[in-house]
């Protein structure tokens, strides 16, 4: 193949799914020249599994990147179906958005971004190798021949690497939705020193919407309230398509338990590990066979489609098992199936291979983003891609990198995750995960964020203006709140408390100590003790949840400013952990894997003790003080 000088770019991005798209645009935005290659230009920001955004944990990495500065949340408030907040009845902590989004729709708007985007080149293109010279990456080239030179590369390929797609005993080499895969860079990947692991994910079937019969199932309706990801959204779809609730029965799981035989998941076809947290069907019921039966929720994939995912009907059995199996729900005795239900195998890289920047430790200024890390969700890989592309363009401009702890996002939680700890599985962000999830709501992304947004130039001044007003509004509702005294003799404040079931006030009291009560919310207290100018709603529930949690959200801040000290105790990357005395010999092997920088990020990793820890903060305490001494 003839190969040829094709252009010379700050940053070169390999793929445009959901990590590949936030990393593009980031790197763009930052003010570093982006050149984007995907296999097919049809193919930007597919959904190849559920048509949705959001949910537990994941909806909170939405907002997050929306308060950094990317795309994910604006996209899915112009193209959604469905809203929906979950967990209302449960604390802020683990309240969360999801979305049921318009697949194509979705697609077509994040594709036209890209294309408007400055500094953003977007392309058709495969590529199959990166060029590197004396262990730094410093461009790529494609199966046509095509040199594209660059500072730094991100690689965001999803389940393309070596993807095989398997259908019962027919197996076959194919991305996703048949797609192309991309089997020499993987190869390449290999040569280059990269430890590569096999993992499998799966899909439902899509049903014919027409052949649904939906008298029997539940409706499952969208909220009337508007909601939206993104703190820019001001306007909002009112015209909400339902979601259906149905559910699998003891025929269903008899017809799986006679055709085990011939899923690849028992047969020994599919060898990659399958996410723990959505599992197939075949797998749901073998592993929990004492439950009589299983949620599938019937949602449409658009609005101009009549293809409906077969939610929680995940599998992989042969297509004429396939028909068999959806007839036995309730609803979808007369289903159509559109496309049929598969598993795909595919690469990923060992995680613990990256820095926390997402830059490699094998190759320098290559990085990786999203289910080539070991991840599965579209939320997780574009919380990846956003970070991703913003070092790597800050890298590129020569810039100083940008890390977030887990004390300040979930995304934080997820790449220490990933890099520290590793994943045998594919990895699911789950509100568990974080131990500051009081910290980390779906309320407060942009106080935690919006400022960095800012300062790396992805947040324009107007908004950031904006974000300050909110800030100044909310922190002088609180004072207000602290300084209004309500008295016993107020005839309204003791009806309104003896209206909600509460205790008669027998003294003054702060109104923000009576907000402080389970039953009273901010606005029944505005009745009684209102501002002068009315908050909007999202004012009113900031201020009531940070006043409401007040004491956990202090404890939680205090344990962070522990760890903090722990943070700061950087450890330097050229240390010789056999010359440490005393240190477990497992926990030298995996300080030596994982290279952790700094004391905080050496006591996550599993096998590292506290006795080891101990033992590394003297010999860090030792160094510290022998260096002082020298100076």
């Amino acid at each position: 193949m003839q190969q040829y000088e094709a252009g010379n770019y700050d940053v070169i991005v390999i793929g445009a799914g959901h990590a590949g798209c936030e990393a593009g645009l980031a790197s763009a935005r930052v003010g570093a020249s982006t050149l984007m290659i995907t296999i097919n230009l049809d193919m930007v920001a597919f959904m190849p599994c559920n048509p949705s955004v959001g949910g537990p944990a994941k909806g909170i990495v939405v907002r997050e990147i929306d308060a950094l500065g990317g795309q994910m949340a604006k996209n899915i408030d112009k193209t959604y179906i469905q809203m929906r907040m979950l967990n209302t009845g449960k604390g802020p902590a683990v309240r969360a958005l999801r979305a049921q989004a318009d697949k194509n729709e979705y697609q077509h708007e994040m594709k036209r971004t890209l294309e408007e985007e400055q500094n953003l080149t977007l392309i058709q293109g495969m590529v199959e190798e990166l060029i590197v010279e004396d262990g730094v990456c410093k461009g790529v080239i494609t199966k046509t021949g095509a040199i594209y030179r660059s500072k730094t590369v991100v690689i965001t390929t999803g389940t393309f690497l070596r993807g095989e797609i398997i259908i019962g005993e027919l197996k076959y080499s194919s991305g996703p939705n048949n797609q192309q895969p991309s089997i020499k860079l993987s190869e390449h990947l290999e040569q280059l020193g990269f430890e590569l692991v096999r993992f499998k994910t799966g899909t439902p079937p899509r049903v014919n919407g027409k052949t649904i019969d939906y008298s029997k199932t539940e409706i499952q309706p969208g909220d009337e309230e508007p909601r939206a990801f993104s703190y820019e959204t001001t306007k909002f779809i009112t015209d909400q398509l339902p979601c259906w609730l149905t559910y699998t029965n003891e025929h269903t799981h008899r017809l799986i338990d006679q055709n085990l035989h011939r899923s690849p998941m028992y047969s020994g076809m599919i060898k990659g590990t399958g996410p723990r947290y959505c599992p197939s069907i075949e797998d749901k019921v073998v592993r929990f066979n004492d439950k009589p039966r299983h949620q599938i929720f019937l949602e449409p994939e658009g609005r101009n489609t009549k293809e409906v995912y077969v939610q929680g009907l995940s599998t992989s059995l042969p297509e004429d098992v396939q028909h068999d199996l959806v007839r036995t729900v309730a609803g979808l005795e007369k289903a159509e199936i559109m496309r049929p239900g598969y598993a795909i195998e595919y690469d990923a890289i060992v995680p613990t291979q990256l820095w926390p920047t997402l830059e490699t430790k094998v190759v320098k200024n290559l990085y990786t983003a999203g289910q080539i890390n070991g991840t599965s969700g579209y939320e997780e890989a574009a919380g990846q891609g956003i970070m991703a592309g913003i070092n790597a363009g800050l890298n590129a401009l020569g810039k100083e990198s940008l890390v977030l702890s887990r004390s300040e996002a979930y995304i934080g939680v997820l790449i220490d995750d990933l890099i520290t700890k590793g994943t045998n599985e594919p990895y699911r962000l789950l509100t568990s995960r974080a131990e500051y999830r009081l910290l980390l709501r779906h309320d407060n992304a942009d106080l935690r964020l919006t400022e960095i947004g800012h300062k790396i130039g992805l947040i324009g001044e107007e908004r950031y203006q904006a974000f300050l007003a909110k800030k100044e509004a909310i922190e002088a509702e609180k004072e207000r709140l602290r300084s209004t005294i309500l008295k016993p003799s107020d005839k309204n404040v003791q009806e309104l408390i003896r209206n909600i079931g509460g205790s008669e006030l027998k003294d003054g009291i702060r109104a923000s100590d009576l907000l402080k009560r389970p039953e009273m919310t901010y606005e029944l207290l505005e009745t009684v003790a209102s501002p002068e100018t009315p908050l909007d709603v999202e004012l009113k529930e900031q201020v009531e949840i940070q006043i409401k949690y007040e004491g956990y959200i202090d404890k939680s801040l205090q344990q962070v400013e522990r760890l903090k000290k722990m943070e700061d105790k950087k450890i330097p990357e050229n240390i010789d952990y056999d010359a440490i005395s005393g240190l477990a010999t497992e926990a030298k092997q995996k300080l030596k894997l994982i290279r952790p920088l700094s004391l905080a990020q050496a006591s996550r990793i599993s096998g590292v003790n506290p006795a080891d820890i101990s033992i590394l903060l003297v010999y860090l305490e030792h160094g510290r003080i022998a260096k002082i001494a020298n100076e």
